[in-house]
């Protein structure tokens, strides 16, 4: 276990484990960030929760094709942890987390800090513009891909629900920029200029401070969570993808 980042009541860690499908093992990585007392969070996968911890695992490659019962593989990951599923919010990525990029932004008492890693080779898509592959029934459509985009954003301003849903709006449009000034294309369609990946996930980390009721474009608190989460996704495409500019 290494601590990579702490800062107020709570730490980030990267932690080094294995996973097993069969009788197969691999080694992998988990960022799990810990808070001292729990926090509300809005989880892209999971919806509302209040945790003690959120965590983004990283799924080693000779298992991507491999993760057929994705809620077993979540519940593997959580013993290897020793955490409870009640106590955390968790993503998923086939990529590397050694390419974890960390972004913060002040002002005033005001701060964020975005935790992103991301990759786009494999499955970039222009929303609007392409056709899906998979359509969901009964929760059975899971794929792993390395091609996905997950950002966990911790605050110490204390948004309201409205503040956390609306500021997922504000991260998405930051991450489309970055995928805009990389060039990163539709990986079906090159022709297009991509927006994203068809798997992208986001975590958004509520704190004790001053109440926060809007994070649209317009508002101090939504610049800073663009800018943490555009620098940070920014790096991560660039470490993971190895892309030369």
């Amino acid at each position: 276990m290494g601590e990579i980042y702490r800062l107020d009541d709570w730490r980030a860690m990267k932690i080094k484990h294995t996973v097993e499908i069969g009788e197969e093992s691999q080694e992998t990585k988990t960022l799990l960030i810990e808070f001292e007392k729990r926090r509300k969070v809005l989880s892209t996968w999971e919806g509302f929760k209040v945790v003690k911890y959120v965590a983004n695992t990283s799924i080693p490659k000779p298992f991507w094709d491999k993760v057929h019962n994705y809620e077993e593989y979540r519940e593997m990951v959580l013993r290897k942890l020793g955490v409870r599923e009640e106590d955390i919010a968790l993503l998923s990525t086939g990529a590397d987390m050694d390419n974890l990029a960390i972004a913060k932004e002040e002002f005033d008492e005001f701060y964020v800090v975005a935790f992103t890693t991301a990759g786009a080779k494999y499955n970039a898509v222009r929303l609007g513009d392409e056709e899906s592959d998979y359509i969901e029934k009964d929760f059975k459509t899971y794929r792993i891909n390395v091609g996905t985009v997950n950002i966990i954003l911790v605050t110490n301003a204390n948004l309201t629900d409205g503040a956390m849903a609306r500021s997922i709006i504000t991260i998405t449009e930051a991450k489309t920029n970055v995928f805009q000034e990389l060039d990163i294309r539709s990986t079906r369609h090159p022709e297009l200029q991509a927006t994203g990946t068809g798997t992208d996930n986001v975590i958004v980390v509520k704190g004790f401070g001053r109440r926060v009721q809007y994070t649209g474009g317009h508002t101090k608190l939504g610049e800073m969570i663009a800018r943490a989460v555009k620098r940070s996704v920014r790096e991560a495409l660039i470490k993971q993808d190895k892309i030369k500019l």
